[in-house]
C-alpha cells in the first residue's frame, strides 16, 4: 500500500466525515505508524499532497496541521460512494452503455494517461485505443472538464445491438481474471478477521481495511452480474469488508477522538 493511498482513506475516514477541521501532522504520523509506514515518508507524502493542492496547511504555534482542499474533498467524495454506496456487482443493469471517443495530439502522453487513469478509475474500459465503455449511464463530464480535454472527447449513451457478444465485449476489454484474482486475495486476508471482536488497533486496522478494498475495487467498474461467471468472487469479498468495517467502525471512532489533535480551519 503506498502512503498517499493510505493517506487518503486516513482523511477520507476520519476528516471528510467530521466536518472541517486541519488534523495535527504528529497525529497523523501515530495513526499511518500502525500501518507500517514511516515518520520520513509520512511528512515526505505530507508535503507532497500540500505542495499539489490536495490538503492545506496550517500553523499553530509550532505544530503544522492538515486539512482537506476542495480538490481532495472532491476525490474522497467520490471514494466514499465507490466503497460505501456502490455495489461491487450490478445486479440492475439495464443495458446501456457510456461510450467516450477521443483523439489526442501524439506529444500529449501526459494527458493520455491521465485520462485512461480517470477513465479507469470511473469504471470504463478499452473496447479500443480510443474507445472506451463503460455499464450504465456515467456522467464523466466533470473528469473530462478538469482535464482540459472536453474539445477532444465524444461522449455517447447507448445500447448495444443484438448482433454483439456481450459477454465477449465484457472479455475482450476487461481483465476478469485479474479482477477476480484481487477479490479473493482481499477475502483471504481479510476472513481470518470476521468475528474476531474489539481489536486493541481498531483505527489501524479500519485504516488498512478501507485502503486496500479501494485498491480492490479501483479497477472493477462494477459489471452486470448476468454477464459475469456464477461463482464471481466480489460478492464474497464485499460481505467480508462490510461486516468487519461495521465492526470496527465506532470503536475506530472513538479511539480517532483520544489520538486526533485537531483544530477548526481558519
Amino acid at each position: 500500500m503506498r502512503p498517499q493511498s493510505l493517506m487518503l482513506a486516513f482523511f477520507g475516514n476520519h476528516v471528510l466525515e467530521e466536518g472541517d477541521l486541519c488534523v495535527y501532522s504528529g497525529s497523523i504520523i501515530d495513526v499511518l505508524g500502525r500501518v507500517g509506514v514511516g515518520e520520513h515518508a509520512v511528512r515526505s507524502t505530507l508535503t507532497r499532497m500540500a505542495n499539489r493542492g490536495l490538503l492545506r496547511r496550517r500553523r499553530e504555534g509550532r505544530r503544522m496541521y492538515f486539512g482537506l482542499t476542495p480538490q481532495v474533498t472532491r476525490v474522497l467524495e467520490d471514494g466514499r460512494t465507490r466503497i460505501w454506496k456502490q455495489g461491487a456487482v450490478d445486479d440492475d443493469w439495464d443495458g446501456t452503455w457510456t461510450q467516450l471517443a477521443f483523439s489526442l495530439p501524439d506529444s500529449w502522453k501526459r494527458q493520455r494517461h491521465d485520462l485512461r487513469s480517470r477513465l479507469a478509475w470511473s469504471g470504463f474500459g478499452a473496447l479500443y485505443s480510443g474507445l472506451w465503455i463503460a455499464p450504465g449511464h456515467v456522467d464523466v463530464s466533470a473528469v473530462v472538464a478538469d482535464l482540459g480535454l472536453t474539445d477532444h472527447v465524444k461522449i455517447f449513451h447507448a445500447r448495444a445491438d443484438a448482433a454483439t457478444d456481450i459477454g465477449l465485449m465484457i472479455r475482450d476489454t476487461w481483465d476478469l481474471e485479474s479482477i477476480a484474482a484481487r477479490y479473493v486475495a482481499f477475502d483471504e486476508r481479510w476472513a481470518a478477521h470476521l468475528d474476531a471482536g474489539a481489536t486493541d488497533d481498531p483505527i489501524g486496522i479500519r485504516l488498512r481495511l478501507v485502503s486496500e478494498w479501494l485498491g480492490t475495487i479501483r479497477t472493477d467498474p462494477g459489471l452486470p452480474a448476468q454477464h459475469l461467471p456464477p461463482d464471481w468472487p466480489a460478492r464474497a469479498a464485499q460481505v467480508t469488508f462490510r461486516r468487519i468495517a461495521q465492526q470496527t467502525e465506532a470503536p475506530a471512532l472513538r479511539m480517532a477522538r483520544e489520538l486526533l489533535d485537531t483544530v477548526p480551519p481558519r
